[in-house]
C-alpha cells in the first residue's frame, strides 16, 4: 500500500469514527418503553475496532514518515517545516490585511491611522512563501504517492 493511500484510509477511517460517535449518543437516551435505533454494545464494537485499525494506520504511516528522506530529510522533518510555513503565511496575511485597511476620517482633526508595516514588502514576501509551500507540498504529495507503508 502506498503512503497516500494510507492517508486516505485514515482520512476514511476518521470520518466512520465520528459517525459512529454521533450514532452512539443518538442510541444513547430512549423513552421508557422504547427501544434504541441501533444497538449501543455493537456501536461500541465497531467504534472500537474502527479505533483500533486507526491506531494500528497511524503508526505505520508515523513510521514511514519518520524514516523515509526527500532530498535528504525525512517525510515528518517536511511535514513540519510546511505546517510552520502555512502558520506563517497566515500571520503574515492577516497582517497584511489589518494594515491594509483604510480608516476613515470625518475631518481633519481626527487621529490619522498609519501601518507600521510596510505592505508591499510583506506582500512580496507571503507571496514567495506560498510559492514555496506549493513547492513543498508537491514534494510531499509525490512522496506519498511513490513510498510503500512500512
Amino acid at each position: 500500500m502506498k503512503l497516500a493511500e494510507a492517508l486516505q484510509a485514515r482520512a476514511d477511517l476518521k470520518r466512520q469514527i465520528n459517525q459512529l460517535e454521533y450514532r452512539l449518543t443518538s442510541n444513547a437516551l430512549v423513552q421508557e418503553g422504547e427501544n434504541p435505533n441501533e444497538k449501543p454494545g455493537d456501536l461500541f464494537k465497531e467504534f472500537n475496532k474502527s479505533l483500533e485499525e486507526m491506531e494500528k494506520l497511524i503508526v505505520r504511516i508515523n513510521l514511514t514518515n519518520s524514516v523515509e528522506t526527500v532530498e535528504g530529510k525525512t517525510l515528518t522533518e517536511l511535514i513540519a517545516q510546511r505546517d510552520v510555513l502555512k502558520q506563517k503565511i497566515a500571520t503574515y496575511r492577516n497582517v497584511v490585511n489589518e494594515a491594509s485597511s483604510n480608516t476613515s476620517r470625518a475631518t481633519r482633526t481626527e487621529i490619522k491611522v498609519l501601518p507600521t508595516i510596510n505592505v508591499e514588502s510583506f506582500q512580496k514576501d507571503i507571496d514567495r512563501m506560498s510559492k514555496q509551500l506549493r513547492e513543498l507540498d508537491n514534494k510531499i504529495q509525490e512522496a506519498n504517492w511513490t513510498i510503500e507503508l512500512k
